[in-house]
């Protein structure tokens, strides 16, 4: 079991910094607001969601997680931010959802509730880690015998480097400087690899496109920046 938690306190310090606007479409965490729906429908699409219990790893604020409750799920929440946990906790008194959130690390939920979850969500969130090999194995464990992981993430590509980081972060300032760091990126090769390393299935792999200008967002065949994926632990 890991003992160490898989996170960078520069990265812990400065997301926990976005956690007061977290819920403001229009402030720092815009980006988030604009492809929630999208990443949403994708997990909606492959998979059960009424009455299923699902894990949102690196919760943040909360967005996923609530629509994953409208859609019926039985929703556990976990982020090692404090700050953005407090945020979803108290967004709850808005949206009246009862979901599940916890200061929590993956390796944490994996020992404590292995083979618990019907379906695993993990988005933006591998490129932020220091372990991703480590994350991955903690979200298969997570899985039951027939369940499905669903993870977006970030290129390693020029397109990615240019759009994430010197439009997203220096040119627009949609995202505070530092947010992305080129190196941590995964191709999705790569992230295959890691995912068959844990025993999951690789199932799809499509790209999810976005504006920031017109502020629309797209699934795609093109995933040289940003993509979203679904694997399955076999039965």
């Amino acid at each position: 079991m890991q003992t160490v938690p898989n996170v960078s306190p520069e990265e812990l310090s400065r997301f926990n910094s976005l956690a007061a606007n977290w819920w403001d479409p229009d402030g720092e965490s815009r980006p988030l607001h604009d492809l929630n729906p999208i990443r949403m429908a994708y997990v909606a699409a492959r998979a059960d969601l009424r009455d299923s219990r699902v894990a949102d790893v690196g919760c943040g604020g909360g967005l996923l997680s609530e629509s994953l409750r409208r859609a019926g799920a039985r929703v556990t929440g976990i982020d090692l931010g404090e700050k953005v946990v407090d945020i979803a906790k108290l967004h709850l008194h808005e949206s009246q959802l009862d979901i599940d959130y916890r200061v929590q690390s993956s390796a944490e939920l994996a020992a404590t509730e292995a083979a618990s979850f019907d379906v695993v969500c993990c988005m933006e969130l591998i490129e932020h880690v220091p372990d991703p090999e480590a994350l991955v194995h903690d979200l298969a464990a997570m899985l039951k015998p027939g369940g499905r992981l669903f993870m977006s993430t970030i290129n390693r590509t020029p397109a990615a480097f240019g759009a994430a980081i010197i439009g997203a972060e220096y040119l627009m300032r949609m995202l505070p400087r530092g947010t992305h760091h080129y190196a941590q990126f995964l191709k999705p090769s790569e992230l295959a690899r890691l995912l068959r390393h844990a025993g999951l299935e690789l199932e799809d792999v499509s790209g999810l496109g976005y504006n920031p200008i017109s502020r629309k967002a797209w699934l795609g065949r093109i995933t040289a920046v940003n993509y979203i994926l679904s694997a399955s632990k076999p039965a």
